[in-house]
């Protein structure tokens, strides 16, 4: 109970037991609540591009896609421009759901398995309506399950449940992310939006079919961390476990070894975001210790002044 009280406003509301039904309620109210807005009108604020039809030209500014770029208007005007286009009038989201045990930890306000839900119901809030479909493939490790994409509020309700409800994998379980990202990626399926929710931890094996997935798809990874996945406190003695191979060992987190694991999480996490950038993929980075709409409304507004030319926040 004392923990509970500790949880600081922003945490997602617990998902476990009993609490499930009232969490997933106030998870929706929460996101309705402090996301509407963001996206009035259509749904170019998250998913900025490409659609079907030509839109107009404009002056290329650092970061846009070069992929865009319109040589012809480029030629004529000697100043590079690329060509906007506009958004299909429906969209088909598929998210990946790593729930991997890795997930099922946490130090802070949450585990990193309450973030994959969350971030499950942003997406499906940020692109819900207008006839736009959203569905999922929900990988343990153990098993894999699959959600057609269909649209309406009731089935954007189920899809979260689904995620929220997924049993845990047995400790010692491995999980594979880039097996999840094949399923998706064959049979191919209708161009839209494909989201990425995961840690990242372990073999960046994950690189082919990411980008496969891009160059069909716009594409966003959303990384969930926990502090502890970047830094050992000072605690003196401690285990620590790996949960997707069952090991532990006992070790003495002294000054050097928490500098050489911080250097050695610092690097894997720089890889991570290099593969994802050279997927060309938009990176949002979760955290159990930070205020997780907030930092999704950041990424939304940064994606929404990059794409209308007033570049990246």
């Amino acid at each position: 109970m004392s923990r509970e009280k500790e949880r600081p406003s922003w945490a997602p509301p617990i998902l476990q037991g009993d609490r499930m039904e009232h969490g997933l309620r106030l998870l929706e109210l929460d996101v309705r609540r402090r996301l509407d807005g963001l996206l009035q009108g259509n749904h170019l604020g998250l998913v900025p591009g490409p659609g079907s039809e030509p839109g107009e030209a404009r002056v290329y500014q650092p970061g846009d896609d070069v992929r865009r770029m319109d040589w012809a208007v480029t030629a004529r005007t000697t100043e590079p421009h690329i060509r906007e286009t506009v958004a299909d009038r429906e969209l088909e989201t598929w998210l990946v759901a790593d729930l991997s045990a890795s997930l099922d930890f946490g130090t802070a306000a949450c585990e990193k398995r309450d973030l994959v839900v969350a971030a499950t119901a942003a997406i499906a809030h940020l692109t819900g309506g207008g006839g736009n479909r959203i569905g999922a493939v929900i990988a343990t490790g153990e098993k894999t399950n699959r959600v057609p994409a269909r649209g309406g509020l009731a089935h954007a309700r189920g899809l979260v449940r689904k995620v929220a409800e997924m049993p845990r994998a047995p400790e010692g379980t491995r999980g594979d992310l880039r097996d999840a990202l094949e399923q998706l990626r064959r049979p191919p399926r209708r161009r839209g939006l494909a989201v990425v929710i995961s840690d990242f931890l372990g073999d960046i094996d994950w690189q082919r079919p990411l980008r496969g997935l891009s160059t069909r798809h716009e594409l966003i990874a959303i990384e969930v961390l926990d502090p502890r996945d970047v830094d050992l406190p000072e605690v003196g003695t401690v285990v620590l476990s790996d949960p997707e191979s069952g090991r532990q060992r006992e070790v003495h987190a002294s000054a050097l070894l928490r500098r050489e694991f911080a250097a050695a999480a610092a690097e894997h996490r720089s890889r991570v975001a290099t593969a994802i950038r050279g997927a060309g993929a938009g990176h949002l980075v979760l955290r159990t210790d930070s205020d997780w709409i907030a930092d999704t409304v950041r990424f939304v507004v940064a994606r929404k002044r990059r794409w209308s030319g007033g570049g990246v926040a």
